[in-house]
């Protein structure tokens, strides 16, 4: 799709070179351009500037006065592809169950993983891409998606064949990851080497024919996954050329975090209870840590300390972790506002989050999260609003007009 978008108000997140992520008070910048032009060529950035500079065009041409552009969201932590939802547990909890307790009576990751066992591929298709479709129309324009509540080898990779088909069929950024270590299932409820051996020998090998995943994940967490499991996933995870990420500190810390950065995982998320060693450990490190707020606010459970690992100069990321247990929603709108209200990030920073660093988390940095020369026009054409500042402060409003991948129009509804 070829368009030229003129008159723009606010340009946001303009990276004349490609940078792979932004840390510590650099996260605070936002570079901008005011009253600007931008230029989409069969799909991609081309060009962009001040509108005394802009080029004459017979393409298409967009009126943006009184609006702004900005990168789509890049969501770098989901679980959408699942079956039925869990609505009885979110009652359970209003009454003053626990995530502990709820697990123990048999609800949690294995009351999804039961569900979608008996649910076929196509329902579990169909039920997943009104998901995604949800989440392109609220302005996520990569995303990246999880297995994990299959939890048998039939199951996990029904999972992983349906984010496969999902990525064939829809013009968003996809990037898929094995999260087989999500949950012990109960028949090995006894026996968790087992499972892991099973997750290693039966199916990573089907990963790799197929072509399946691009990332391996484990629920590094008190009751789940040691971190003596998550270190022997993590390397079964490098001998088929899948880059690590890892599910950490979400209740407890128990040195999960310098697992990933010894294995060189891409990123570790959730990082509720972060210790000071831990935002030592991450000092210097190209593993992103990724915060999920949305988790937060639905569990009730601490926020990420974003005011202290920004201001260790550590780079964050934030992501919806949209999934039927935790975080029913897949609102990068509302995981940006509640950044700044819950977090105390700055809009720039909840924005660089949002965008780049969100990118970076997906190993997307060269495609998309910027406005960059050569990038995919993935953006996202908010409604007239007096600065970006808006974005944030207006939550739970629509500010979005319209949605573009590759340069093509979606409607937002």
């Amino acid at each position: 799709m070829n368009v030229l978008f003129i008159n723009i108000k606010e340009l946001i997140q303009v990276r004349e070179k490609n940078i792979d992520f932004v840390s510590g008070k650099e996260m605070n910048t936002l570079p901008t351009i005011k009253n600007a032009f931008l230029l989409v060529e069969n799909g991609l950035i081309s060009d962009f500037g001040d509108m005394k500079d802009c080029p004459k065009s017979t393409y298409k041409t967009v009126d943006a006065t009184g609006k702004m552009i900005l990168p789509s969201w890049c969501d770098s932590h989901t679980h959408i592809v699942y079956a039925g939802n869990r609505e009885n547990e979110f009652v359970d909890r209003i009454k003053g169950l626990s995530y502990k307790e709820i697990a123990e009576k048999g609800g949690g990751i294995l009351n999804s993983a039961k569900k979608l066992q008996v649910t076929s591929e196509n329902e579990l298709y169909n039920q997943s891409k009104k998901r995604l479709e949800e989440i392109i129309h609220l302005g996520t324009g990569a995303v990246e998606i999880k297995s994990g509540y299959g939890l048998t080898k039939d199951s996990e990779l029904k999972m992983l064949r349906v984010i496969k088909k999902l990525k064939e069929n829809y013009p968003i950024e996809i990037k898929a990851t094995f999260l087989g270590a999500h949950a012990v299932p109960n028949q090995y409820k006894n026996n968790k080497s087992d499972y892991l051996q099973m997750l290693i020998d039966d199916i990573l090998p089907v990963i790799k024919e197929e072509n399946l995943a691009d990332f391996i994940d484990i629920f590094c967490e008190t009751g789940y996954f040691t971190i003596e499991d998550t270190e022997k996933i993590l390397k079964a995870g490098k001998e088929y050329n899948l880059k690590g990420k890892i599910h950490v500190n979400q209740f407890t810390a128990i040195n999960g975090v310098q697992v990933g950065i010894k294995h060189n995982a891409l990123s570790v998320d959730h990082l509720e209870e972060m210790r000071t060693e831990d935002i030592a450990a991450l000092k210097n490190t190209k593993t992103m840590p990724v915060a999920l707020p949305s988790c937060s606010y639905f569990l009730s459970i601490p926020y990420t300390p974003a005011r202290k690992m920004i201001n260790a100069g550590l780079p964050l990321a934030l992501a919806t972790d949209y999934n039927p247990g935790s975080t029913p929603s897949g609102n990068m709108n509302f995981v940006v506002s509640t950044a700044c209200i819950k977090m105390k990030m700055t809009p720039e920073e909840a924005i660089n989050a949002a965008t780049i660093n969100g990118a970076y988390a997906m190993n997307l940095k060269n495609k998309t999260g910027s406005i960059t020369k050569g990038k995919l026009a993935n953006l996202i054409l908010t409604k007239e609003i007096s600065s970006y500042n808006f974005i944030p402060y207006s939550f739970g409003n629509p500010i979005i007009e319209t949605v573009f991948l590759k340069g093509e129009e979606i409607k937002y509804i």
